[in-house]
């Protein structure tokens, strides 16, 4: 089961519409490989990148960080130990908190580390995040730059014929900001060098900071000649995915006016899309053949946004209650809930259903 939305139900409890009136087909639906095929290899590996690709997704993505000299790397967080071996290479370089923060290594310190599968430290024993996925420390993976995983899909896109886009989120800007980093900036200037710049490029350009989003819409994107679409991620205040500075204290942001009448409209200003977490379109409350659906995608779309809701997982507990399998899931997603794409870990199971689909 999924957790509730505390702080955000009484919210959500405003904007639900029954699975009578939801809508259909709204348009051509996507799939997005989070952090590539991480259900199959280490998130953010270069092999997952290629195994994603292979599977003809429609966009890969990329989280992306800042290094000490500058350097953007492709990591889930702005920290190196939930994924790498730092602690073992380089015991003496946590900060006060105990995390190792890839802003505080080089590149080439960074590259010196090898990469697993996502896994969980308590009492000293490391286990994987997800027991069925590829086992933590085997095979040799590393940590790679934006620049680097740019050039393989482009590569790729030359020597097969496709044309698969790229996803990329920046990753805490507040906090490269609190750090003296502007990772806007520089991701910014990574896209415009490989022609990622207008609203026809396959690209997407993600984050949770709405003041930051805001500054890249009217600001950054007028600055460097660009015109990308933009993605307003959409989180839980609890979680403090995005934290401000008050009176050189930290404070999460408040998200709770995303789930508002209206909030859409606003966020159509300067977005062209949102990404939510997926019990925001379909109700946590929802039970098998009684779905309960928000109004966030029909608000959306009217205000002519699109949605790509957050994250399609197989593993062992992930998949909710109201749905038989994974694939009724996502038929109640992208047809019942009418979402624009998903994110999902496996990307080779939504591709064989929207392929499915069209040849029905």
């Amino acid at each position: 089961m999924f957790k509730q939305l505390p702080g955000q139900k009484k919210l959500l409890l405003g904007l639900l519409i029954t699975s009578s009136t939801a809508g259909f087909a709204h348009a051509e639906k996507i799939v997005v490989a989070h952090r590539g095929a991480s259900g199959y290899l280490p998130e953010h590996s270069m092999e997952a990148k290629s195994m994603a690709y292979a599977m003809d997704v429609d966009y890969i993505e990329q989280d992306v960080v800042m290094t000490k000299d500058n350097f953007l790397v492709v990591l889930h967080d702005h920290y190196l130990d939930r994924v790498t071996n730092v602690a073992e290479v380089y015991p003496d370089r946590k900060r006060k908190d105990g995390r190792y923060y890839a802003i505080d290594f080089t590149l080439d310190e960074i590259k010196r580390l090898k990469m697993t599968e996502a896994f969980n430290l308590k009492d000293g024993e490391k286990t994987a995040v997800y027991a069925r996925r590829f086992p933590i420390w085997k095979s040799d993976f590393k940590v790679h730059t934006l620049e680097e995983e740019i050039e393989m899909i482009q590569g790729l896109n030359t020597s097969t014929g496709k044309n698969i886009g790229i996803y990329p989120e920046v990753k805490a800007p507040w906090f490269h900001r609190k750090e003296g980093k502007d990772i806007s900036v520089a991701v910014l200037k990574v896209l415009k060098k490989y022609g990622y710049t207008d609203k026809t490029d396959l690209v997407y350009f993600q984050s949770f900071d709405a003041d930051e989003l805001k500054r890249v819409k009217y600001e950054l994107l007028p600055k460097f000649s660009m015109d990308i679409r933009l993605v307003q991620l959409m989180a839980e205040t609890s979680w403090g995915e995005t934290m401000q500075y008050v009176d050189g204290k930290p404070e999460a942001y408040n998200y709770d006016w995303m789930f508002k009448p209206g909030a859409m409209e606003i966020i159509a200003e300067y977005a062209d899309g949102v990404g939510p977490w997926h019990p925001m379109v379909v109700a946590p409350e929802s039970q098998k053949g009684k779905l309960v659906f928000t109004s966030l995608v029909k608000e959306a779309h009217q205000a002519g946004m699109q949605v790509h809701p957050y994250t399609f997982r197989l593993d062992e507990g992930k998949i909710p209650e109201y749905a038989q399998d994974f694939e009724e899931l996502l038929d109640i997603f992208y047809n019942k809930a009418d979402v624009d794409g998903v994110f999902t870990d496996f990307p080779d199971r939504a591709v064989d259903f929207l392929d499915a689909q069209k040849s029905s």
